[in-house]
């Protein structure tokens, strides 16, 4: 029965039972007494009715519906088939979650749900044998109580979960994991942690052989010049004639030399931690120094501003800010056209200190933009090699600003201009009376 033409039952019902409660009354001569008389009935038939409902619904199981007519005939089909449709609910979404556990039950890599306070609700195996969680007695317990790292609880404290961050393993300080959140649902959060420590191996080998290269290269590379510069002396006088494929030789090996010299620099910024104890760096005086290169190698070609806020000390190592900082006023010189203006500044603010290197050079494509900090990549092939660039400028200011805590903000368009920012933090300044 439809819940319409049950109401529409059950007001009949009302109708009738009025009535004879009013026809009760005209005889006993009291209306009130009578329809009295006529709801008492019908009230205890609707408590019968609820208390049948209340046990049923006790049950706890979808057992059979109880017969019932009228309107509460219509509630029991209602709540019936409310139930059922639960149940195939409940059914689906069982399902669900074991195909989802039985999923990465069977991933290589750690995965582990948690809640809005940071709690541990599920994990799987590879949890236990990455990240050392126990069966059953660290579900409950906060995240940042188990993997006690810095650098882990600062991700997950920021909000900020984009990349994820590198820590070691809690049980193995000789696995690295890489430890990324996805957030979903009602503020839950999915937790994953992958074995990257073969990765680091081979970074590890790819830097070795190339720094070993790199010095393999430099002592061949030294005797070819040293003949080189004795053949360029025969050319001024009967050889004359070899004097051009000469230069070109001499200054391919000078190529050579510079490549060699950017690589081995590279590969001491990634290899070496930064000591505790280095000095404080005078920057304004560093860049002051580069001023006075920029206008040398310029001869007035450029338009050069350089603005310097004195008294400013940076904690780190000078030769490597010298190579992080003349990387892009260089490059700003020879990427820029004669007649084209460059803008150096170094100040600070509440948020730290920040060199920024601003030109009206040949500029770079959105495109290319992401691969810019890249080991050889160039954007125009040709340039670079008419220019003797290495590929290695930017790549050497990336891992400095790395080893200085810093970040390099890149904004460039094509064919108007580039501007260059290092970011250097609050904690790595030491403020001094110029």
């Amino acid at each position: 029965m439809t819940a319409e033409l049950a109401w529409q039952s059950e007001l009949r019902r009302i109708v009738l039972w009025a009535a004879l409660g009013a026809a009760v009354g005209v005889f006993l001569e009291s209306v009130a007494w009578g329809l009295v008389a006529a709801i008492a009935p019908y009230a205890f038939w609707h408590t019968v009715q609820a208390y049948r409902l209340t046990k049923w619904l006790s049950g706890g199981r979808l057992s059979e519906i109880p017969e019932a007519t009228g309107l509460w005939g219509a509630i029991f089909e209602g709540i019936y088939s409310l139930k059922r449709r639960n149940r195939k609910r409940k059914r689906r979404l069982a399902a669900i979650v074991s195909e989802f556990q039985a999923s990465t039950a069977a991933l290589p890599d750690a995965a582990v749900v948690i809640n809005r306070d940071d709690e541990i609700v599920w994990f799987n195996h590879a949890a236990s044998h990455l990240l050392g969680f126990g069966t059953q007695r660290d579900v409950g317990q906060r995240i940042g109580f188990l993997l006690r790292s810095p650098d882990f609880n600062r991700y997950i404290e920021s909000g900020e979960y984009e990349g994820g961050v590198e820590i070691a393993a809690p049980n193995n300080e000789n696995v690295t994991l890489n430890v990324r959140i996805v957030p979903y649902g009602n503020q839950q959060r999915l937790l994953i942690a992958r074995d990257v420590s073969h990765l680091h191996r081979l970074e590890q080998t790819r830097r070795d052989f190339v720094a070993n290269a790199s010095h393999e290269l430099r002592t061949p590379l030294t005797v070819l010049s040293g003949y080189i510069d004795l053949m360029e002396q025969e050319t001024r006088g009967e050889l004359a004639e070899w004097r051009m494929p000469v230069t070109e030789m001499r200054n391919q090996a000078l190529r050579m030399q510079r490549i060699i010299t950017d690589l081995l620099k590279l590969a001491r910024l990634e290899t070496n931690a930064l000591d505790v104890g280095v000095e404080p760096v005078d920057v304004a005086e560093l860049v002051a120094e580069l001023e006075e290169e920029a206008k040398e190698i310029s001869q007035g070609r450029h338009t050069l501003s350089f603005e310097i806020e004195q008294g400013i000390f940076l904690t780190g190592r000078r030769s490597e800010l010298y190579s992080c900082l003349s990387n892009l006023v260089f490059n700003a010189l020879q990427y820029t056209p004669e007649g084209g203006r460059i803008d150096v500044r170094w100040w600070r603010d509440e948020h730290g200190a920040h060199f920024n290197v601003t030109d009206t050079g040949i500029g770079v494509s959105s495109r290319d933009l992401p691969r810019l900090t890249e080991r050889f990549y160039r954007v125009d092939v040709a340039r670079s090699r008419e220019t003797g660039g290495t590929g290695l400028g930017l790549a050497i200011v990336k891992h400095a600003l790395e080893r200085h805590h810093g970040e390099l903000q890149i904004e460039s368009e094509e064919g108007k201009g580039s501007s260059f920012t290092c970011h250097f933090p609050a904690e790595r300044l030491e403020e001094r009376a110029a």
